[in-house]
């Protein structure tokens, strides 16, 4: 895929594209904590490409569940 530095890193607009979520919910989730920028590259926030997929999914499951977004931070960061 053209355009990564590595890899291992996902900036936000592949995490909507590959994941099918709004650019207000990567930055929701970022300023809440779930997702963690690793790095910058220039003026783009690149986050690790298998611990987006891990709480990407594990934020879904738990929404369906009914729980908060607060919540969930608590119960994927101990924070």
């Amino acid at each position: 895929m053209h355009g990564r530095l590595n890899s291992n890193f996902i900036s936000a607009a592949e995490i909507i594209r590959e994941f099918q979520i709004s650019y207000q919910a990567v930055n929701h989730y970022t300023n809440l904590g779930l997702l963690d920028v690793v790095t910058k590259s220039g003026n783009v926030r690149m986050y690790d490409r298998v611990e987006v997929k891990s709480r990407l999914s594990a934020i879904a499951r738990l929404v369906n569940e009914g729980y908060p977004l607060r919540l969930i931070r608590k119960k994927l960061t101990g924070a």
